[in-house]
């Protein structure tokens, strides 16, 4: 028995109505839901220490086991199987690889994105799927979905040939953005609805840069938060080994605190 094999034989029986287990048997699609978010965010940890084999497996092995649990609801009502989603994904895979399953010529990565998005196109002209935007999650975290925007508008060719495009645009809504606020005087909703969107297209101008500089922007975002906290826990352990509260100290004193914390840290 295969471990696909196995693994869908377990859940068959978690699922038993008779003999199964009463919180598996009670699950939903929409209580499965924050289920699949919290093992999809354990896999991206684990992915960032792929030399702990044993926990990297465990956390594709969770991910994998929300997949099954999926079908074997639809197996239960008479929907479709852990087969059909992997002969889907399987025939995808094959059509929109032409270069390699076909005679169709791709030599560079460029090529592929875009013949890549051209039969996505084609795939969903039945369906009211005609933007080369369609597709994007409405759900994604803003940096990323403002990327994965972006890679599908330059994949038509919609895009900067360098980074120096989106630089320029940076500092273009950075300077939008000083004057927006230079102008919320009056702190009417409008002008405070301006300032958020010129700081939006700040945003969206750095997602830009990052895509790019092929730097994924969500995971800058979150090295750099992490890096944040690392730092502020260090001054707070400084100036609690020194007998002093953060609130009582000046920025000045916090800054001395940062540095030295930032010292250490590039040190090592």
């Amino acid at each position: 028995m295969s471990g696909i094999e196995r693994l869908h034989e377990i859940m068959v029986r978690l699922r038993d109505p008779e003999k199964g287990c009463p919180w598996d048997k009670e699950q939903t699609l929409e209580s499965l839901k924050p289920c699949v978010l919290e093992e999809t965010y354990e896999l991206l940890a684990a992915m960032d220490k792929p030399q702990d084999k044993a926990n990297y497996i465990e956390e594709l092995g969770d991910v994998l086991l929300q997949v099954m649990f999926q079908c074997v609801m639809a197996e239960q009502e008479g929907c479709f199987s852990f087969d059909d989603v992997a002969n889907a994904i399987s025939d995808k895979l094959v059509r929109r690889h032409p270069h390699v399953f076909g005679e169709v010529v791709a030599n560079d990565t460029s090529t592929v994105l875009k013949n890549w998005e051209l039969i996505k196109q084609q795939e969903h002209k039945k369906e009211k799927r005609h933007s080369a935007l369609d597709g994007v999650p409405k759900t994604l975290p803003g940096l990323l979905k403002a990327q994965r925007t972006q890679e599908k508008a330059a994949r038509i060719g919609f895009d900067w040939q360098d980074a120096s495009g989106p630089k320029e645009k940076i500092r273009e809504e950075l300077s939008e953005l000083e004057e927006a606020e230079a102008q919320r005087i009056s702190m009417s909703p409008a002008d405070s609805s301006r300032v958020k969107e010129e700081f939006g297209d700040f945003l969206f101008a750095a997602a830009n840069l990052a895509r790019h500089l092929k730097i994924d922007a969500e995971s800058a975002l979150e090295g750099a938060t992490a890096k944040f906290s690392r730092r502020f826990e260090a001054v707070e352990q400084a100036a609690k080994a020194e007998g002093r509260n953060l609130k009582d100290m000046t920025l000045a004193e916090m800054d001395k605190l940062w540095n030295e914390a930032k010292a250490k840290e590039e040190i090592h």
